[in-house]
Parts: C-alpha cells; structure tokens; sequence
C-alpha cells in the first residue's frame, strides 16, 4: 500500500461520497425543472376551460316618435328577451332609460311599449325595475337597455392572446413542437355561445320514459327467433321520373 493510499481517512471517503450524491441531487432536480416547463397546457380544454357564471344579459330597445308602439321587429326581439327571462333569468329585469336629451315623452311612450310587449312574454311589468343614465352624444342613438342576469358558459379569458413569439426567435418553443397559446381558444368560445343550456355541460339530461309497447314487441320477436330491429323501406323515385319523364 502507498503511502497516498494510507493518508487517505474514512472521514474524507465520506465526506467525498457525501459531495457527490449532493451534485447529483441538484443535477437531477435542475434538469428535471428544465423537462417539466411548459409554456402551456396541450389540452384545448385545459389551456381554454369553458366555465359557468352568471353574466348580464341586455336589450337595447330604441326610442321612436312619441305616441308611436314599437315597431314589429322591436316588439318581437322584447317578447323573446321576456320569454328567455323567463327561462333562465335571475333576480329582476331592470332597463335603463336615457336622460337629457329632451325626447321624456318618446322615452315615455317606448318605455310603455316594452311593458306591453314582455306581458305578452308572460313578464309581468312589476318585475321591471327602472333606471336611467346621462346621454354622453346626443348625435348618437339612446336606447332603453334591458338587462337581467343569467347562468352562461363563456371562457374565463379573453381571446387572441400571444405571450410567444411564433417565429423562428424563439428556437426553445420553435423546437418544442407545442400547441401555440391562442390555438383552440375561438372554437372554445364558440362552443360555449352556442349552448343553449349551460348545464348540458355539467351533466346529462335524465332519460324519457321507455317505450314499453316497443319494448315488448321486441322481446316477444326475440323469443320467436325473429330479428328485433327496425327496418325502414323506403322508394327512391327515378330522376328522369321526377323531373317529367326521360326520352
């Protein structure tokens, strides 16, 4: 043995093992952090979550000439936003009227207007509550608002965000082969104006009532050996038949 090997104490071997294991430690946590960033969730759905909140829902109704009801179209749109109220509204429907801009009797009289047209939507004019706001513009339209809230589906963020640049600046995202932020976002949004129900995403519908006459009409082919299913005939009419005959 030399004389190198007999300096060398078992304090020093360990405290030498001890360094090692700590370097490899560390070495494993930073690449480990390194592998795991991401700059987004892959999932759309996860990256673009279609969440469920009460939100307001609004009306504008113009105001016409005094003495004049609303016109077809507007007292249509104020039926329908009476019968969704009724549908799915919260709490009370207020609408807000516009001040100063000398138009008090025609604001009047649409006002009256909308109260016939939501009892024709089976709302009843004492849910209305009544408000106004300060006309900013008098060259501008002042429409009555009508709000009532609702529960609706919608993205907890706005569209068209780019926190990454999408050119070749950025070689760590260009290599990483993700999803850019932005992407799904528009068909998430969509999806959630189009519902009708919000709560067709939270959970299923219960089933209808079985059709027990169907239901026992199978079973009594089954026990025949017949086939159970529906079979549909139809015929397909010939084209030169349709359009009046070929030559």
């Amino acid at each position: 043995m030399t004389a190198y090997s007999r300096s060398r104490s078992p304090t020093s071997l360990r405290l030498v093992a001890a360094l090692l294991a700590a370097s490899t430690l560390a070495g494993g946590c930073a690449s480990k952090g390194d592998n795991t960033a991401s700059l987004a969730p892959s999932d759309v759905r996860e990256r673009h979550p279609i969440v469920l909140k009460d939100a307001p829902r609004s009306l504008d109704v113009f105001v016409g000439r005094s003495g004049v009801a609303l016109d077809r179209r507007q007292n249509e749109d104020v039926v329908a936003f009476a019968q969704e109220y009724r549908r799915s509204g919260k709490g009370g429907m207020v609408a807000e009227i516009p001040t100063g801009d000398r138009r008090e009797r025609a604001t009047r009289d649409t006002l009256a207007s909308i109260r016939t047209a939501l009892a024709q939507g089976g709302v009843s004019p004492r849910a209305l509550a009544v408000r106004s706001y300060p006309i900013q513009d008098p060259g501008l339209a002042s429409p009555i608002r009508l709000t009532f809230a609702s529960l609706q589906a919608t993205l907890p963020h706005e569209c068209g965000q780019w926190p990454t640049d999408l050119g070749s600046s950025n070689y760590k995202f260009s290599a990483s082969n993700e999803p850019y932020w932005n992407f799904g976002c528009s068909s998430q949004a969509t999806l959630a104006a189009q519902v009708a129900d919000p709560l067709d995403l939270v959970r299923s519908r219960d089933e209808g009532r079985p059709d027990i006459v169907k239901r026992m009409g199978a079973i009594a082919k089954i026990r025949d050996g017949k086939d159970p299913s529906t079979q549909y005939r139809s015929t397909t009419p010939q084209i030169n038949s349709t359009v009046g005959g070929g030559t």
